[in-house]
């Protein structure tokens, strides 16, 4: 029984109780019937706050189960790089994040990893964005990772005087804007911060990630197969990058290659019209995502009705998921590595 309908029952035998004590008599109440009524409430409340419990137990127990059925790798395996002893120079990595372990460590990290060989005179740290995920992984895992404003904080802390933050977002959008906008009120603690620019900003940019996207599908282009790429999609205008990648894509002859977005236009309906109408026989997905984390695992991948995966085949496409996200590939850590060194160049200027 669901604790709502614990909770109306519960309500209905108050109302019961309440209506047989007031009838048949319009004489005062007795003491012995106000001690009654008393006692039938104390037992009421006494009663569903044992439903209560019973059922917050066997959610927290549910939830238990899922976690224990949910692995997604090791995260003792991935440097949280929330470090104190940081120096003078400090270079800040913010990620919206994801609490896929290994493939976090296999793009996050692995970006990280690249910006730090690169500027070995840079402390690199971590900052998260998604709290819901940072909270998620120190309760599943006990990993602790620092969101932004604790990032920001540690550089204070550390007497950080030169800070330079490379976010890992795809484009210039709500996150983007967002991480923006909080490091602007710590212009007053550092001597020097610059943000670098998110993946896709210049058409030098695009161009890096077509070539990095197309290299890494080489293997499956063979004429009858369509390359489709999922974003995420966003209501900021940023939204506008899937469709310049998708004209770009084309103008460049990759005409099999499709770009589509989980929350915004091209809808995954636009996306299989195209297909169908190019005549393919076999679809290959993979996430326009820096991680593939939870929309590429089940909105992409998953085996529930709506996901991308199953759309197509109901359509009679062959599907293959590539579950890659795009931090993994070295063409787009050096893309980020790139855009690290022109805010470190903009400090001196």
């Amino acid at each position: 029984m669901s604790r709502k309908r614990i909770s109306m029952l519960i309500a209905a035998g108050v109302l019961s109780a309440a209506v047989l004590a007031g009838c048949g008599s319009n004489q005062k109440e007795t003491k012995a019937d106000t001690t009654a009524a008393e006692t039938v409430a104390e037992t009421v409340a006494d009663t569903q706050e044992k439903q209560t419990e019973a059922a917050d137990t066997a959610a927290e127990e549910e939830d238990a189960q899922d976690e224990e059925d949910y692995t997604t790798g090791d995260a003792s395996l991935d440097n949280t790089r929330n470090q104190d002893d940081i120096g003078e120079n400090e270079l800040m990595v913010v990620s919206f994040g994801t609490s896929f372990n290994d493939n976090r460590r296999l793009t996050i990290g692995a970006i990280e990893e690249a910006i730090e060989n690169a500027f070995p005179d840079y402390s690199v740290r971590r900052g998260f964005t998604s709290q819901i995920i940072i909270d998620h992984v120190k309760s599943r895992d006990g990993v602790v990772i620092d969101n932004v404003t604790e990032a920001l904080d540690r550089a204070v802390d550390n007497g950080v005087k030169n800070l330079v933050i490379q976010p890992t977002h795809l484009m210039n959008g709500f996150e983007y804007n967002d991480v923006v906008d909080e490091v602007a009120g710590y212009a007053d603690a550092f001597d020097n911060i610059a943000i670098g620019e998110p993946l896709l900003t210049s058409d030098e940019d695009f161009e890096a990630v077509i070539k990095a996207i197309t290299e890494a599908t080489a293997e499956y282009d063979d004429g009858e197969t369509a390359i489709c790429f999922m974003g995420h999609g966003t209501e900021a205008e940023s939204n506008s990058v899937y469709a310049k990648m998708q004209e770009m894509l084309t103008n460049d002859g990759y005409e099999n290659y499709y770009i589509g977005t989980v929350e915004a236009a091209p809808t995954l309906d636009d996306v299989i019209a195209a297909v169908k109408e190019g005549g393919y026989k076999r679809v290959v997905l993979e996430p326009l995502m820096i991680v593939a984390g939870d929309h590429a695992n089940n909105d992409m991948a998953g085996d529930e009705e709506g996901t991308w995966k199953n759309a197509f085949e109901a359509e009679g496409f062959e599907v293959e998921c590539i579950l890659r996200g795009l931090g993994e590939l070295p063409a787009i850590q050096e893309l980020f590595v790139q855009h690290a060194q022109a805010a470190i160049d903009s400090l001196s200027k």
